[in-house]
């Protein structure tokens, strides 16, 4: 019987299972945030990444937008989302989803701590984290502190960092 479904390729035995352990995993501090990459664009072909997010009070990257498709699941908390300038609050159990080019930002601000699961496609932002950021020890340890000096220079390391990683920050969200 002829069929007009298309047909899925062989099993490529040259990729394996990823099995992501806490223990084994990098975990980067980045502007106050600790993310953990969890699925690195290497595991999936450049598919997507998966990266487990722990946000303080207080936490969330600044206004940006990228050329690729972001989304997040929120395990834990309570978190405002602002997209191409209108705020959402986003609550455990919730998923967001930001398409490519859009506007946004994400802002702890309450009182405890957010987990969520933020997955790129295609992957890549995973290696902008591991760029800027600096290895931290476990899912919840905070990054370093920055004196007035270093957050500059991080600041500038970021910014020239972003073409590279396909992202552009902005002043608003």
């Amino acid at each position: 019987m002829p069929t007009d479904a298309p047909t899925i390729p062989r099993d490529n035995l040259e990729r394996s299972l990823t099995l992501a352990k806490p223990d084994s995993l990098p975990h980067v501090g980045l502007v106050g945030d600790t993310y953990t990459i969890t699925v690195a664009g290497e595991e999936t072909d450049g598919r997507f990444c998966v990266i487990d997010m722990y946000i303080p009070p207080g936490g969330g990257p600044p206004p940006h937008r990228h050329d690729f498709e972001e989304t997040f699941i929120l395990l834990e908390g309570e978190m405002e989302a602002t997209f191409r300038g209108n705020k959402s609050i986003v609550r455990a159990g919730d998923t967001l989803h930001i398409p490519a080019n859009a506007p946004h930002q994400f802002h702890n601000a309450f009182a405890g701590p957010v987990r969520l699961l933020c997955i790129c496609s295609p992957a890549g932002q995973e290696k902008f984290f591991m760029e800027v950021g600096v290895p931290v020890a476990t899912r919840t340890t905070p990054p370093p502190k920055l004196n007035e000096k270093e957050q500059a220079a991080f600041i500038e390391k970021v910014k020239a960092l972003a073409p590279k990683y396909r992202t552009e920050l902005l002043r608003e969200a």
